[in-house]
């Protein structure tokens, strides 16, 4: 009897336990962002998404300055970068870098006693790159960043290395001479998942391919290696983490390769893995020269940038706060003239950009007057009959083979509808050679 009972009293806490497990408090909110049916939905925990915004509130804007002024790189040396700035604009930019980057050390972070001018200092060139990096971001990845764009403060969050930085993981120590293929470790980079633990390098560093599928027979140039759809697999984690959304935020669940099921953001992810690695090549690697071991992995490599940089569990970094429009000068490289040049400019590529989109708004305001591909046969068969088309069209169509040996436009083949999203030719960029993570260090 006293077995029954402790019998019975274990599977009542064991069923307990799985019904607690299984539930979540409060209960999740679904998004739907497709048909229904598809499992196109987002899956949010209210208390969990409260606080992620309230971890994502940026901080208030300093006010502009009043415009004019001495330059920045009239009054201050060894100014390379904001030199364009008014004094007034300079300085309140400086002020909030401070902020976002290091509250607690303030200007002597990145400046000595000695000068302000002084370059001895490895946090003053780092700052100017990265001044630089974000300058080419808002001006030059637009597919990525849109408007909203960018600042210091989008990565930092008052700390001057950003809480979300990878490096090159050698991997845990092995016993034998055997190199690790990456699998079966426990690793918080792919969510614990048996799946390489290093996806960075190969695509975000290195320009692997991000596939799974193959587009050819085995073995005839197939290069969609088992290993390189693992990494694929291992940044799709990454990534969904990163952004905390489903993998349905970007793609179909009726085909995950098809880019025409695909959703906008898919598109947006397309240009992110590719500036991301940009920023790391371009910016953040070359800095390994001046930046001490501290700042650096256990291969040497710097603390590089990846999706988690930028957004830190939010589809869009801040959840879309526009901070960029209150820092003008983080915009573009800044040409002579200073801001009130770029403001110019910019204003006078608009009529431009409008000029440009009109043609091709009109021409596809005109193209239903065309006769739809469908009608085509009906066309030809009624063409031996001229009492039943119009008597005025009745000679210009008897007179069109003679004019014309191509075939009429309405008597070609009917045609798939452009796409909203890039289509696979475009993917297909000229393969790298497959390239992997370097060997895990001596231990």
């Amino acid at each position: 009897m006293k077995t029954l009972k402790r019998n019975g009293l274990t599977l009542a806490a064991l069923g307990m336990s799985a019904f607690l497990i299984g539930c979540e408090m409060p209960p999740p909110e679904v998004t739907q962002n497709g048909y229904r049916g598809l499992a196109m939905h987002q899956n949010y925990n209210p208390r969990l998404l409260q606080q992620s915004l309230d971890e994502n509130v940026p901080p208030e804007a300093i006010p502009a300055p009043a415009p004019g002024g001495p330059l920045a790189k009239d009054l201050y040396k060894n100014v390379q970068v904001l030199g364009e700035l008014t004094v007034t604009e300079f300085n309140r930019l400086m002020v909030a870098m401070t902020t976002w980057v290091s509250p607690e050390q303030g200007c002597y972070y990145c400046h000595v006693n000695e000068g302000f001018e002084y370059d001895g200092i490895y946090t003053k060139v780092t700052s100017r790159r990265m001044l630089q990096m974000t300058q080419d971001t808002n001006a030059n990845w637009k597919d990525h960043v849109a408007d909203t764009g960018v600042t210091c403060y989008t990565c930092h969050r008052g700390q001057p290395v950003p809480a979300e930085v990878w490096v090159s993981d050698p991997g845990p120590g092995q016993p034998s001479a055997m190199a690790p293929t990456g699998q079966n470790i426990a690793a918080a980079s792919v969510a614990y998942s048996s799946l390489p633990y290093d996806p960075f390098t190969p695509f975000l560093s290195q320009d692997n391919d991000v596939r799974v599928i193959g587009d050819t027979v085995l073995p005839e140039g197939n290069r969609r290696s088992i290993k390189q759809a693992e990494w694929t697999y291992g940044l799709m984690m990454h990534m969904s983490d990163a952004l905390g959304v489903n993998c349905t935020y970007c793609h179909n669940s009726r085909s995950f390769m098809s880019w025409d099921q695909s959703t906008p953001q898919r598109t947006t992810a397309w240009y992110a893995i590719r500036h991301v690695r940009e920023m790391n090549n371009d910016y953040v690697t070359p800095l390994g020269e001046v930046l001490p071991a501290s700042r650096k992995g256990p291969l040497g490599d710097p603390y590089k940038i990846y999706c988690a940089t930028c957004h830190q569990g939010a589809y869009k970094p801040l959840y879309g706060a526009p901070m960029l429009k209150d820092y003008p000068s983080l915009s573009a490289p800044l040409p002579e003239g200073g801001t009130a040049a770029l403001k110019a400019q910019s204003e006078a590529q608009a009529p431009a950009a409008a000029e440009e989109e009109a043609p091709a708004q009109q021409a596809k305001a005109e193209q239903p007057a065309a006769p739809a591909p469908a009608a085509a046969p009906a066309e030809e068969e009624a063409a031996p009959e001229p009492q039943a088309a119009a008597p005025e069209a009745a000679p210009a169509e008897e007179a069109a083979p003679a004019q014309a040996a191509p075939p009429a436009p309405q008597q070609q083949p009917m045609q798939p509808p452009p796409l909203r999203y890039p289509p696979p030719g475009m993917m297909q960029y000229p393969p790298a050679p497959l390239q992997y993570p370097p060997p895990p260090a001596n231990r």
